[in-house]
Parts: structure tokens; sequence; C-alpha cells
């Protein structure tokens, strides 16, 4: 890094406030509606809910910190000023720079700091494939709080720049949660008709991806399909968050209004999970079938699904690319399959499921790893290069965030990234689902239709609306 590339983070790291004030509270029987009542209270104009693993919710709010990056330039705010910054088509190296700066700036003085952002999956053009069709959209964002809390069920701890926030948000955990989630917006027969919205042209995009496979352009490609909401009252994205995730079994969830999107989603996996030791997993998820509600045509589903030739071709392939994009940034020796073809659970459907771990090598750090694994291989395909190319001939659009990460990482090294799927996403006035099956040499269109299917069924039944 240039001395004057890292003379602007420092000054930038400099005028970020710490967090030196803390509380702890009484324990939180509601983790989930409570941050979703924090985030009710427009608290600030930006804010992030995250669910981490072990029954764990995050909330952070306050907008007056932050960093947000295009493929060309980074801008980076604090104490009222602003920074700019070239990239020269590696955003991602400078987003890591701005945040590693952070880390020497305040990682001693308050116990460390956490951030929240996204990352926008034309971010994977730079890394992987073909940076002309990157896009001039943002590609990360990242929120460096005023104030954070974490609830579980043994206490709700707060930590603010200030006494005020801390007030603010104490006043506010000490109200009941006694908010009642607004009507349902749509009934079963319109919740399908959203859902089949667009079906046959995505079975012609599915046909043109098997033909590219047969030609041996790839090995698989996630082929998705956006799914525009239709007009009428606004989403209300706290209330379906909540309802969707009393009804969902997610890896992680998140709600946020964050750099330009708003979201609420149920994530089946992480890209990565990488840990202040260095300890580094993902856990790639791939094979697919619907969930019942009658046990027995639940465990025969289960046993399809671990049967299935298509979909066990399709999960071991998107292992073999974990383990070598591990391998990369790992310590020889320290990657391991430690879970193989698992059936998890996942809202309204299950899935085959693995998890590959290792160590990071010394000169590698956690924005390495999320390099090399982002964006997953179960959003994208095999090769990862090719799928890029083939979706970007055979989708309609950009994704955005959809197929991106949404994450929580510290100024010690942590970051947890979850993959955005299941997850009901806006921007501006447009509000739309989305979701993809991985298409193989085997796949037929009505199979990757219906599989588009049952994943919208995790999040379209549970849609909340404004009330008038």
């Amino acid at each position: 890094m240039s001395t004057g590339l890292r003379n602007t983070w420092d000054s930038w790291a400099d005028s970020v406030p710490p967090l030196a004030r803390s509380s702890t509270l009484e324990p939180c029987h509601d983790p989930a509606a409570t941050a979703t009542r924090l985030a009710q209270a427009a608290l600030a104009d930006q804010y992030m809910v995250y669910e981490a693993a072990g029954g764990v919710w995050h909330f952070a709010a306050g907008s007056a910190v932050g960093l947000t990056a295009h493929a060309t330039g980074i801008t980076a705010r604090a104490a009222g000023r602003t920074w700019t910054s070239r990239t020269d088509g590696r955003p991602l190296a400078v987003f890591a720079a701005a945040l590693s700066a952070l880390s020497a700036a305040r990682g001693a003085q308050d116990g460390g700091r956490h951030f929240y952002g996204w990352a926008a999956f034309e971010l994977a053009h730079l890394l992987h494939a073909d940076p002309a069709a990157t896009g001039d959209g943002p590609l990360l964002h990242a929120l460096i709080p005023s104030v954070e809390v974490t609830l579980t069920g043994d206490r709700s701890e707060v930590r603010a720049v200030d006494e005020a926030w801390l007030r603010k948000v104490a006043d506010l955990l000490a109200e009941p949660t006694t908010r009642q989630l607004p009507p349902d917006g749509t009934t079963p027969e319109v919740t399908e008709r959203i859902i089949a919205a667009g079906t046959a042209a995505y079975g012609g995009a599915v046909s043109r991806t098997v033909e590219d496979i047969r030609a041996g352009l790839l090995e698989k490609a996630v082929v998705s399909r956006k799914v525009p909401l239709p007009a009428g009252p606004p989403v209300d994205f706290p209330a379906t968050y909540l309802a969707g995730r009393r009804a969902n079994t997610p890896a992680r969830s998140y709600l946020l209004d964050l750099g330009g999107y708003r979201a609420a989603g149920f994530s089946p996996e992480t890209v990565l999970e990488v840990g202040e030791d260095g300890r580094v997993s993902t856990q790639p998820l791939a094979g697919t079938r619907a969930r019942a509600m009658d046990p027995a045509e639940n465990e025969r589903l289960r046993a399809e699904l671990l049967t299935d030739p298509k979909e066990i071709h399709e999960h071991a392939v998107s292992v073999r690319l974990a383990w070598d994009e591990m391998a990369s940034v790992c310590r020889p020796g320290s990657v391991a399959v430690e879970e193989f073809m698992a059936v998890r659970p996942r809202g309204s459907v299950q899935h085959l499921a693995s998890r590959v771990t290792g160590r990071l090598r010394p000169d590698a750090g956690p924005w390495d790893a999320f390099a090399s694994l982002f964006p997953a291989i179960t959003a994208t395909g095999v090769s990862k290069r090719s799928a890029l190319e083939a979706l970007a001939r055979h989708e309609e659009g950009s994704r955005g965030l959809y197929g991106g990460a949404v994450f929580r990482g510290s100024t010690g090294g942590a970051l947890d990234a979850a993959l955005v799927l299941r997850t009901l996403i806006g921007e501006g006035d447009e509000t739309w689902l989305r979701a993809g099956a991985g298409v193989t040499a085997q796949s037929s269109p009505e199979r990757e239709i219906e599989e588009t299917c049952e994943k919208l069924r995790s999040v379209a039944p549970h849609l909340r609306f404004a009330s008038d």
C-alpha cells in the first residue's frame, strides 16, 4: 500500500469515535422480537440486525462512520468529513486496508470495534471473471456503528459512543415487546401467483445453460430468477423479518437498511466464518428437496435427496471447489471436510450440507479468505469464472445484493459472512424476491423451476405490508 493511501486511512481511522461506554441489562427472552423492535424505532437512517451462531442477535445503528467502495473508487466518512481514494480495480484490497487502519487506531483503545456491511454479487466479476461486467454500482458497504446491542437469553449488552445513545437504547429495551404483526398481505393463492411469475423465461435460461454445460463450457451454474412484488402497499421489512424468522431455520438471518439496500433475509449458509484465532470455515449447501408437513413424506423426500445422482453430483463438485479455495489461503495440511452431505432443514426446503475448515496462513487475513471464497460456490457454479460468464449470458440484469454477502466483523480479525439467499430485497421504489437452482448436465427446466418455487416459499408466505 502506498504511503499516501496509508495516510488517508490512518487519518480516517483516527477520526472514528471509540465505543467507550457500555452497559449490561436484564436477560433478553425474545432476542428476535427485541432486535426487530430496535430496528422499528428509527434510531438512525441506517441500521442492521444480524443473527449470528448460537442464538445471538446483534443490532447496530448510526451512519456517521462508513465505507462505500465501487470498482474505481472508495469513499469513507467520519466526524463530518469525507475521504476518497482510487481503487485501481481492487476495491476489496483498499476496503480491507481501511478496516486494517481502524484496527490499528482503535483495536487496543476500546476493546475492539465491530463493523457491519454487505458485498454485492458483482464484486465477483472483479475477483474472478470480466471486470467490464462489474458495472458502476456500489460493490461494498460497511457501517461502523454509533451504538451496538448484543442480545442473548442471558443478557442485553449495549456499547455506544456516548451516554445519550446508551440512555436512548436502554429506554427502548426497558419497554415491553407488545407490537403485533400486521395482517398477512397475501393469500396463499396470491403467494403462488407471485412465485410463479417468469417461470417460462427461466425455463429457457435453464435449457440454454444445460446446452453450455454439455458443450464443455462449464460444469455447473446456479441460474436465478427475479420476482418483483406487485404494486400495492409498501412492504414492512421489520415485520416481514420477524414473521419469516419465526417460520424459518436459517444458518444466519439479517434485517437491514444500509447503503441503499433494504433486506430481510434467512440465509441457509455462510460464505465464510473466520475467528480471531485464524480458524476459517465455509458451509456449502447444494442439493435441494422440499420440506413436507407430514413426517413420513418429509423422510421420503430426505431419502430421495440423499440418493439422487444429480443432487449428489451438484453437491460434490461444490465441496471440491470449496476445498481448493480454502487451500489457497490456509496452512498446508490444515484443510479438512468436517461434515459431508448432512441434510439440513432450511425453511421450506432441505439441503445437502457440508463444512470445510482450515487455518489461515500467517500472511493471509480474513479478507484474503473472503476474496478466495466470494461469491459462494453455491450461488455461482463450477468453475467459478465460467459460471459467472454463463450467468451474465443467461440472467437478466444484475443481481446486486442477491448472491452476495451480509457480514459482521471485528478489528481483531473475525469475519462472519452470510450468503444472501431467501431474502426480500428493496432498492429505491422496487422490492423483489429472487431464487435460483443449481443447473448441471442432468438438469431439467421443470425440476429447476420447481426448486426455485420451493425456495421462494421460505419468504413469500411471510410478507407483511405497512398498515394504512
